[in-house]
C-alpha cells in the first residue's frame, strides 16, 4: 500500500453506526491509493486542563496518530444540531495543551450520515468552525451531507445507490487530491 494515510475519527460509537458504514464506504472508493486508520475515540477520558502536566496514555496514542497522518478524514453525525459530544472531546484532548495540537496545519475532510432530511449540516458547520480555530485546511467542496436510508451502504463499505457512489467517489478524489497538494 502507498500512498498517504487517513486519520479517520467517527463521531458515533454504536458499532453499526451509519456514519461508520460510510466511512468504510469512503476507504473502499480510495480503492488503495491511501492507507485509512480508524482513531479510537471511545475510550478518551474527558479532557481537563489537568492533563497538560501528564498526559493519559489515550490522549497520547490520538495525538500520535493523528501526527502520523498526512490528512484528517471527520465523519460525524448530528447530535441536538451540533456536533457529538465524543467527537469534540476527542479534538479538544488532541489539541491541547495551547501550542501543541496534532491537528495543526493537516488536510482535512468532513463528511456525516444521518436519516434526516438535511443529513449532518448543522453539525458538520460547527465542526467546520472547530477546524479552521485549529488551522486545519478543510475541503471546502462538495459538501456531503449524506441521507442514510436502509440498504444504502453495507456493513463492508458497498454502495448500493450509483448516484451516491458517484458523489462518493468525488468527494473522496478530492479529498486526496487536497492532501496531496499539502504533500508537495
Amino acid at each position: 500500500m502507498s500512498g498517504p494515510t487517513i486519520a479517520v475519527l467517527v463521531g458515533s460509537l454504536r458499532r453499526e453506526s451509519c456514519n461508520r458504514k460510510l466511512a468504510h464506504a469512503l476507504e473502499k472508493l480510495a480503492a488503495g491509493r491511501a492507507r485509512f486508520v480508524q482513531v479510537e475515540i471511545g475510550d478518551l477520558p474527558l479532557y481537563t486542563q489537568e492533563f497538560d502536566a501528564s498526559y493519559p496514555v489515550q490522549g497520547t496514542r490520538l495525538k500520535d496518530q493523528v501526527r502520523a497522518a498526512d490528512g484528517v478524514l471527520f465523519v460525524t453525525p448530528e447530535y441536538n444540531r451540533s456536533v457529538p459530544g465524543v467527537l469534540k472531546n476527542a479534538i479538544d484532548v488532541g489539541s491541547r495543551p495551547y501550542g501543541d495540537s496534532a491537528f495543526a496545519g493537516k488536510p482535512a475532510a468532513v463528511i456525516g450520515a444521518s436519516i434526516g432530511a438535511i443529513g449532518t449540516a448543522l453539525a458538520q458547520q460547527h465542526l467546520r468552525n472547530i477546524l479552521s480555530y485549529l488551522d486545519m485546511r478543510v475541503l471546502p467542496q462538495p459538501e456531503a451531507f449524506i441521507h442514510f436510508k436502509d440498504g444504502l451502504i453495507d456493513a463492508d463499505g458497498t454502495v448500493h445507490n450509483e448516484g451516491t457512489q458517484a458523489f462518493l467517489q468525488g468527494f473522496v478524489d478530492r479529498f486526496l487530491a487536497l492532501v496531496a497538494a499539502q504533500g508537495r
